[in-house]
């Protein structure tokens, strides 16, 4: 740093920065590494500097996980309102918001672990709680299925997440998958087994649906 620009006075920092450089750390780091300390040095500040914007880490991640699940558009929140059929609506979300996990190192773990806490308000889960209303249930088993839509599109992709930086390490062969669709046809891919248990789930649902009516 020259004399000239050690006398500037340091840019100041909002919250939307905080978690700006918060997202750097993770795609570089992974959720392992988003230590407070590396979110300072990405900001140029002190780390005391972050608590001015986030009460705590727990606070902080959950701002990541809000940007992880919301994105910067509502691209995706758009095309599921326009599905076709309430069976498409829940596809369609549930689909998204995997596509959404998959976008961000650690993805799933990080929106797990704030939602786990109740510290993080999910749109795609209320979008799938009112496209199981419009299939015909009733509106606990509306949640009961949006809980568990939301369960199956995290836990899945958690462990596809693992599986993958298991690969990038050396600490496993990314080709083991026991998972029933993959035994089936060992050339599916994580897409296809996603697609094949999600299929199953919403099947269930409408099936309820109709025998609730």
């Amino acid at each position: 740093m020259n004399a000239a620009s050690a006398d500037q006075p340091a840019p100041r920092r909002n919250k939307p920065d905080v978690v700006d450089a918060a997202m750097s750390v993770l795609a570089e780091n992974g959720i392992a590494g988003l230590s407070m300390r590396r979110i300072a040095d990405e900001l140029d500040v002190q780390v005391s500097a972050l608590y001015w914007h986030f009460p705590n880490k727990q606070a902080l991640l959950a701002a990541v996980s809000a940007r992880i699940v919301t994105g910067e558009s509502d691209a995706e929140s758009d095309a599921e309102s326009d599905a076709e059929s309430d069976a498409a609506d829940l596809t369609a979300t549930a689909t998204a918001l995997r596509d959404r996990l998959l976008a961000h190192r650690d993805g799933a773990e990080v929106v797990s672990s704030s939602l786990a806490l109740g510290l993080l308000d999910l749109p795609a889960r209320q979008r799938l709680v009112e496209a199981a209303l419009a299939a015909g249930l009733t509106d606990a088993a509306a949640v009961v299925a949006a809980d568990t839509l939301v369960h199956y599109v995290i836990g899945f992709t958690f462990h596809e997440q693992q599986r993958v930086h298991a690969a990038v390490i050396g600490a496993a062969d990314a080709s083991v998958d026991l998972s029933p669709v993959r035994l089936a046809s060992p050339d599916a891919s994580p897409d296809d087994d996603f697609a094949a248990g999600l299929a199953l789930i919403v099947s269930g649902i409408r099936s309820a649906a109709v025998a609730g009516r």
